[in-house]
């Protein structure tokens, strides 16, 4: 039996630990290409690089049986990079991106490189699924979302997605009890409100350092950060067509321009 085609990307570089588990979880039953940042990538949203040259070098990082490549561009680089160059035609069954080190959860999937790549392969008809744990840390424990992973893509390659369409899934991070299972939601309505430090550097001249505290006031027991708060997986089905399809008869019955 062929085996499924699977792109592997990240945001938080090749090296980090969450990719690597990522890559180890896919070769147990596909064929795994991996494209990835050369370096860290986090919070770059869906930025493209075009007004400096992209690097793509060969690295043998998982081994002879994964091809892979270093990109110096952002996630959603490496998607385009990996359509147009590595994989020359070969579309691929599915995307995964991450595992991210830290929440995606809520507003942050709108600055997110880890989601943003998954958005771009949506954005090519090509199945994606973006996996984060909220856990910051750079040896994070992964081991309780092995499963659920290896499950979700599995059940994603059996029972297909829609085109343009992309997975946003989040764990909790590592406790005494079990994960309690699996949650489809909705994005919680909320936000980082930003604080901007202003210091000195030792030449003196002042600069800003972005702080601040993430706001949820929304209460609903439907959400991915209430599933996250309870131990549950959170899944959310995220598109790419940000229009307010709602305000379209509204404004065209409302507004004189």
């Amino acid at each position: 039996m062929k085996l499924p085609l699977i792109l592997v990307t990240n945001d938080d570089g090749i090296t980090a630990k969450g990719i690597t588990t990522l890559v180890r979880l896919m070769k147990t039953f596909a064929e795994v290409v991996v494209v990835a940042p050369d370096s860290p990538q986090s919070a770059m949203g869906h930025a493209i690089t075009i007004a400096k040259p992209l690097r793509l070098d060969k690295t043998n990082l998982y081994g002879d049986d994964v091809l892979a490549y270093q990109s110096s561009g952002t996630p959603a680089d490496c998607v385009k990079l990996s359509k147009d160059h590595v994989l020359r035609g070969r579309k691929p069954d599915m995307v995964v991106s991450g595992i991210n080190h830290g929440s995606n959860t809520s507003i942050s999937v709108l600055y997110s490189g880890t989601m943003s790549a998954a958005i771009e392969s949506a954005l090519e008809g090509i199945p994606a699924i973006g996996f984060s744990l909220c856990d910051w840390g750079a040896d994070a424990d992964f081991s309780h979302c092995e499963e659920y992973i290896i499950k979700i893509v599995k059940e994603m390659l059996k029972v297909g997605m829609q085109k343009g369409l992309a997975l946003n899934v989040n764990f909790p991070p590592k406790m005494n009890e079990p994960l309690r299972g699996v949650k489809i939601c909705r994005q919680a309505i909320a936000k980082w409100e930003e604080k901007f430090d202003e210091r000195v550097d030792p030449h003196g001249r002042s600069y800003f350092w972005m702080t601040g505290n993430f706001v949820n006031n929304d209460k609903g027991e439907d959400t991915d950060e209430w599933a996250i708060a309870n131990n549950f997986v959170s899944i959310v089905p995220c598109q790419y067509d940000l229009t307010a399809h709602f305000e379209i008869a509204i404004l065209n019955s409302s507004a004189n321009f």
